[in-house]
């Protein structure tokens, strides 16, 4: 046990005086381990942060929620001018899905909400934002909203049936408007298309959906109001949510069955529309994650490989250069053991101690 000891401490001992002797060798085999490690956390923090981008991205669709739009969320192609000739999805369709909701008290379905989008310029005194998405809905839409309301309501059903100029603003929206803080934008004037228009609410921050469009750069209206100024070719998509815990193919079913049924068409016809979802857009670009992480798992093993390579050339010099020294000591008659010897070694008319 002793021995071991003593080995032990030996060995210690000759690694301090290795590493303070090669100052140059140690600290070149300690910046490959650092680079190694480095590259496996960053690499391993940027996966998970993309993966959080994406799923947060995903959140905001509402996964219960269902897209009734002309086009699929995916690459179109040659197909495009099948999808262009589609008839355009009408408001009216929303009205109908909520009655056949209404009158099945076993439907999937919890309500239909229709969005008809326009791009305008919100203006407050000097201080104009561009490119605001432009959002006209009914006082449904506050059900399926996947925002929280910072700071004060959404409309009422009285506000969008009477049609008046309430306006409830994205987080970027009201940031830029109101510099002293968004808190002081509720019951505040702002004017979209010359028309005066009363901020009643503020959504939180929400992002943008995969790093391009922004949640945040929108302004929500009644959807009267919206067609006060809004007269030309409709944008309008149908937000149609599922029931608490119900089953989400079932749901797209009898979703689709209800627009069949809307459309008017007979049995063997195709769908002129699509019924969109989050899972779509995970199905469509999962393989892109799939492959950064590839890549990243890649990048991650070559600096690990070349920081490995670096420490083995370092360790096998090092080997080498104490193996020479050992059968040095050997021949010159040293032993294992704690005990203490010195030779004296006379080279090149120069002498030295080496000992211990």
């Amino acid at each position: 046990m002793r021995r071991l000891l003593h080995e032990f401490e030996e060995n210690i001992r000759i690694a301090f005086e290795q590493i303070w002797n090669h100052k140059m060798r140690s600290m070149l085999t300690a910046l490959g381990v650092i680079i190694g490690i480095v590259a496996v956390t960053l690499m391993g923090t940027a996966i998970k942060g993309i993966d959080k981008g994406f799923d947060d991205s995903l959140d905001m669709l509402g996964q219960d929620i269902f897209y009734v739009d002309r086009f699929p969320w995916r690459e179109l192609g040659d197909d495009w001018f099948l999808y262009r000739n589609r008839p355009l999805i009408q408001v009216d369709y929303a009205l109908e899905l909520n009655r056949q909701i209404q009158a099945n008290p076993d439907s999937l379905l919890r309500v239909a909400v229709p969005t008809i989008g326009a791009r305008r310029g919100v203006e407050r005194g000097g201080t104009n934002v561009g490119g605001v998405s432009i959002n006209g809905t009914t006082a449904d839409f506050d059900l399926i909203n996947t925002a929280r309301m910072l700071h004060g309501r959404f409309f009422t059903r009285t506000e969008e049936a009477g049609g008046h100029n309430v306006v409830v603003l994205g987080y970027d929206v009201a940031d830029g408007l109101f510099p002293e803080g968004v808190e002081f934008a509720v019951d505040q004037q702002v004017t979209i298309n010359r028309m005066r228009f009363t901020v009643i609410g503020v959504l939180a921050r929400q992002g943008s959906f995969l790093g391009r469009q922004s949640f945040d750069q929108q302004a929500i209206m009644p959807l009267p109001t919206l067609r006060k100024f809004h007269s030309g070719r409709w944008s309008v998509s149908i937000r149609v949510q599922a029931m608490p815990d119900a089953d989400l193919a079932a749901a797209r079913d009898e979703l689709t069955g209800m627009m069949r049924g809307v459309r008017r068409l007979m049995p063997g016809e195709d769908n002129n529309f699509e019924i969109n979802q989050s899972e779509a857009l995970e199905a469509e670009l999962g393989p892109i994650k799939s492959g950064i992480a590839l890549a990243g798992f890649f990048i991650t093993g070559l600096a690990l490989f070349v920081g490995a390579i670096g420490i083995m050339n370092i360790t096998f010099v090092s080997v080498r250069e104490r193996t020479r020294e050992i059968g040095t000591r050997r021949a010159l008659g040293a032993r294992p053991g704690p005990q203490n010897w010195a030779v004296r070694i006379v080279t090149g008319g120069q002498s030295f101690f080496w000992g211990r």
